[in-house]
C-alpha cells in the first residue's frame, strides 16, 4: 500500500496531468511572488543608499558594507515575510489588510536587521538614515506591485464597456455590489453612477463610481446616461420606500433588479447571482420584526404544544417556528390528509430530533379532540383551524358556525378541562364590524374565548390581524394565476383596500403575543397602512413584464356577497392601548352574560344538527349584534396604526337576550 495517498487517488480518477497542472500552477504562482518580494529587498536597500547620496554615486567603502549587510537583510526579511503571511493572500484581491501585513513584516524585519548589523559592524559605513529610507521604499515597492496586479485584473472598469448600470443606494450593499460588478469576468457591467437620498454622499466616489444625486432624479439620469439596467441595492428598505423607487424605475422604461431583503442575505457578501426581479413581497412586505425570542422560547421550550389547522398557511408556519424553539412534543391536528402529511414530512426532514404526533381529525369531532388532548396533555394550544373564504361561507352558515364557532368552543373547553396553560386563538380583521358570515363566526369565537377566560385557569388570548401574503385562497395567488393565463385580472372594486402582512411576520407576532397575555386579551397586530387591491393588481402585472390596460386588462366585477370596501382591525368602542411591543396593540374585550351565551351556543348545536340555517342566522346575529350594521359596503375609512388613537374608551357590553 506504499505510495497510495491523496495524489494516487486524484491521479487514479482525474489523471496525472490535472494534479500536476494544479500543483505546478500553485507552486509557480507562489514561487514567483516570493522571488519578486526577495528581489525587491536589494532594490530598496541600494535605493536607500542612492537617495541618501542625492541620487549620486555611492562611496566604495559603504557600497561594500551594503553588499555584506544585504545577506543579513534578505535572510531576516524573508523570515518576517513568512511569519506575517504575505503569501496567504491573492494579489488580485489585494487590499488594506494586505498592506498592513506588508508594513508589519517590513518594519519588524528592518528592526531585527538593524540590530544584527549593529552587532556585526557597529554601523560602520551604514548611515543612520539608510534603514528608514529602506523601510519606506520596500513597503512602497511591495504595495505598488500588488496594486498593479489588481489594477490589471480590473482594468476593464476604465474602458466604459458593457451594460451601463445605475445603482440605487450608496450604502454597504451598494458598495459591495459595485465591487462585484467591476470584478465580473463572465458578464461585463459598467456602473456609471450611484443615486442616494443622503446629501452627505452626493459628489463622492465609491470604487471610482460617483454618487450623482438623489433618487428622485432617476428618470433624468436614465435618459442622459443611456442606462441599460437599474439595480436597487437597498436590502433594508421599507415597503413604502420600495413602492416609491419602483414607481420611479417603471417610468424610465429601463429594466430594474433588486437585492433580497437584509434578513435573507446569506452572508455579508453581495454578488451578481443575488440580483433578482422585484417581487410583490418587496412592495407589500415590511421590515423585519424585533422579537423577545428568549421569552418566547421560555414559553415553548420543553413543553407539549398543539397546533390545530397545522397544515394551513398560518398553522404550518407556526409549526416551523415552534419547532425551532425545541418543544417537548409538537402535536399536529388537521382535517386535510395531504396538508397534514406535507407539514409532517417537512418537519421530519428539517427537525429530525423533534418529537411529532399528528392527528387527522376535525375540531368539530369532540370525542376525537378530547382523546387527543387527554392523551397528549398539551400545555400550549395554538388554534388556527378555521374556514376563511368569505364568499363561499356566505351561503354556508352551518359549516361556518360548526367549524369556526362550535369547533373553537370544543377545543377551548377541553383545554380548560385538561389544565392547558395557554390557549391562543388566531382571529381576523373581518371579525370587526363583520359584514359577512365568516367574520361574524370568528367574532363569535372571540367572544366565547374572552368570556371563558374569566371562568378558567387556562390563559385564553386572541390575536387578530389582516390578510397574509401568499396564503391559500388569498388574492396574490389568484392574480398570479390570472396573469399566467393571459388575463383579465379581476378586482371587485376600484377603491377596495386591505391590510397585508407576510406569513412569517404574522406567526412571529402571534408567538410574541402569546407570551404577553395574562388572559382575556385581544392582541391586534400592527398591519401598517392599507393597500389598494387595484394598485396590487397593477404592480403584479408590471412586475410580470406587461403593461396594465394594454397587455392585460383589469376588470372590476363589483363587491361580492359579504365583502367590505375597508377592513378594520379594532372596534371603535374597544379601548385600544399600546403594549411593550411596538407592533402589537391591545383591544379591551366586551363582556356578555355567560348564561345566555351558553344557551346560544347550545342552540347553535341543535340548529346545526337540524340543518336549520334560519335559526343559525338568528342566533349568530344575537351573539354578534354588530354583524351587518354598517351595510354591504361598510367599514369606516381604515386607520393606519402610526396615527391610531389609543386613548381609553369605554367599551360597549353586548346584551344577549
Amino acid at each position: 500500500m506504499q505510495g497510495i495517498g491523496f495524489e494516487w487517488i486524484w491521479r487514479r480518477f482525474f489523471g496525472q496531468s490535472k494534479i500536476s497542472g494544479m500543483r505546478n500552477r500553485f507552486l509557480n504562482n507562489r514561487t514567483l511572488a516570493i522571488t519578486h518580494d526577495l528581489a525587491m529587498i536589494p532594490v530598496a536597500w541600494f535605493g536607500a543608499y542612492w537617495l541618501r547620496y542625492n541620487l549620486g554615486a555611492i562611496p566604495s567603502e559603504q557600497f561594500f558594507t551594503a553588499i555584506h549587510s544585504l545577506v543579513v537583510l534578505v535572510s531576516v526579511q524573508a523570515i518576517a515575510f513568512h511569519y506575517y503571511g504575505l503569501y496567504r493572500g491573492v494579489w488580485r484581491f489585494a487590499s488594506i489588510p494586505d498592506l498592513i501585513r506588508i508594513g508589519k513584516a517590513v518594519l519588524v524585519g528592518m528592526a531585527f536587521s538593524a540590530v544584527i548589523v549593529f552587532l556585526l559592524t557597529r554601523m560602520d559605513g551604514v548611515p543612520r538614515s539608510i534603514f528608514p529610507l529602506y523601510g519606506i521604499l520596500l513597503i512602497s515597492l511591495l504595495g505598488a506591485s500588488r496594486l498593479a496586479v489588481r489594477w490589471s485584473k480590473d482594468r476593464h472598469i476604465y474602458r466604459g464597456e458593457g451594460c451601463r448600470v445605475l445603482v440605487v443606494g450608496a450604502g454597504k450593499a451598494g458598495e459591495m455590489l459595485v465591487r462585484d460588478l467591476l470584478r465580473s469576468r463572465d458578464e461585463i457591467y459598467n456602473p456609471v453612477g450611484f443615486v442616494d437620498d443622503s446629501l452627505y454622499k452626493h459628489g463622492r466616489e465609491i470604487h471610482g463610481v460617483r454618487v450623482l444625486g438623489p433618487c428622485d432624479e432617476i428618470i433624468d439620469f436614465a435618459e442622459h446616461l443611456s442606462l441599460d439596467l437599474i439595480v436597487l441595492a437597498l436590502p433594508s428598505a421599507s415597503s413604502r420606500q420600495m413602492r416609491r423607487l419602483v414607481g420611479l424605475c417603471e417610468r424610465t422604461g429601463v429594466p430594474f433588479r433588486t437585492l433580497p431583503p437584509m434578513d435573507r442575505l446569506m452572508s455579508g457578501e453581495v454578488t451578481l447571482n443575488q440580483l433578482r426581479e422585484v417581487s410583490i413581497d418587496d412592495l407589500l412586505g415590511r421590515e423585519p420584526v424585533a422579537l423577545d425570542w428568549r421569552a418566547i422560547e421560555l414559553e415553548v421550550k420543553d413543553k407539549k404544544v398543539l397546533v390545530t389547522g397545522a397544515g394551513g398557511s398560518i398553522g404550518s408556519e407556526l409549526c416551523r417556528q415552534i419547532a425551532t424553539l425545541r418543544p417537548a412534543y409538537l402535536i399536529l391536528l388537521d382535517n386535510c390528509e395531504f396538508n397534514l402529511y406535507s407539514i409532517e414530512m417537512e418537519l421530519v426532514r428539517s427537525f429530525p430530533k423533534l418529537h411529532i404526533r399528528r392527528s387527522l381529525n376535525d375540531v368539530t369531532d369532540r370525542a376525537a379532540v378530547e382523546q387527543l388532548i387527554r392523551d397528549g396533555q398539551p400545555e400550549v394550544i395554538f388554534h388556527a383551524a378555521a374556514y376563511k373564504h368569505v364568499p363561499m361561507l356566505e351561503n354556508q352558515i352551518r359549516e361556518a358556525v360548526r367549524n369556526n364557532v362550535l369547533g373553537t368552543r370544543i377545543v377551548a373547553e377541553l383545554a380548560d378541562r385538561y389544565g392547558c396553560e395557554s390557549f391562543v386563538m388566531i382571529s381576523t380583521d373581518k371579525a370587526v364590524n363583520p359584514a359577512n358570515v365568516m367574520g361574524s363566526s370568528k367574532r363569535a369565537a372571540e367572544i366565547f374565548c374572552q368570556n371563558l377566560d374569566r371562568r378558567s385557569r387556562t390563559c385564553f388570548v386572541t390575536v387578530r390581524f389582516g390578510n397574509v401574503l401568499g396564503s391559500a385562497g388569498s388574492v396574490v395567488p389568484l392574480f398570479k394565476q390570472q396573469i399566467a393565463e393571459g388575463g383579465p385580472v379581476t378586482v371587485t372594486h376600484r377603491e377596495i383596500t386591505r391590510f397585508f402582512m407576510t406569513i412569517p411576520e404574522a406567526c412571529q407576532l402571534i408567538l410574541q403575543a402569546s407570551v404577553m397575555g395574562s388572559g382575556g386579551e385581544i392582541f391586534v397586530l400592527d398591519m401598517g397602512e392599507p393597500i389598494k387591491i387595484a394598485y396590487l393588481a397593477e404592480q403584479m402585472i408590471r412586475l410580470s413584464g406587461k403593461v396594465p390596460g394594454e397587455d392585460l386588462d383589469i376588470v372590476y366585477t363589483g363587491l361580492r356577497p359579504g365583502e367590505k370596501l375597508f377592513e378594520e382591525l379594532f372596534h371603535e368602542k374597544e379601548a385600544l392601548q399600546s403594549t411593550v411591543h411596538d407592533k402589537i396593540l391591545l383591544a379591551s374585550h366586551r363582556e356578555c352574560d355567560w348564561h345566555r351565551l351558553t344557551e346560544i351556543l347550545n342552540g347553535m348545536v341543535t340548529a346545526c344538527d337540524n340543518c336549520d340555517e334560519a335559526q343559525l342566522h338568528t342566533l349568530l346575529r344575537e351573539m354578534v349584534p354588530e354583524w351587518g350594521s354598517i351595510g354591504e359596503e361598510g367599514g369606516r375609512q381604515p386607520v393606519a396604526f402610526s396615527g391610531a388613537d389609543t386613548s381609553s374608551v369605554n367599551a360597549d357590553t353586548p346584551v344577549l337576550h
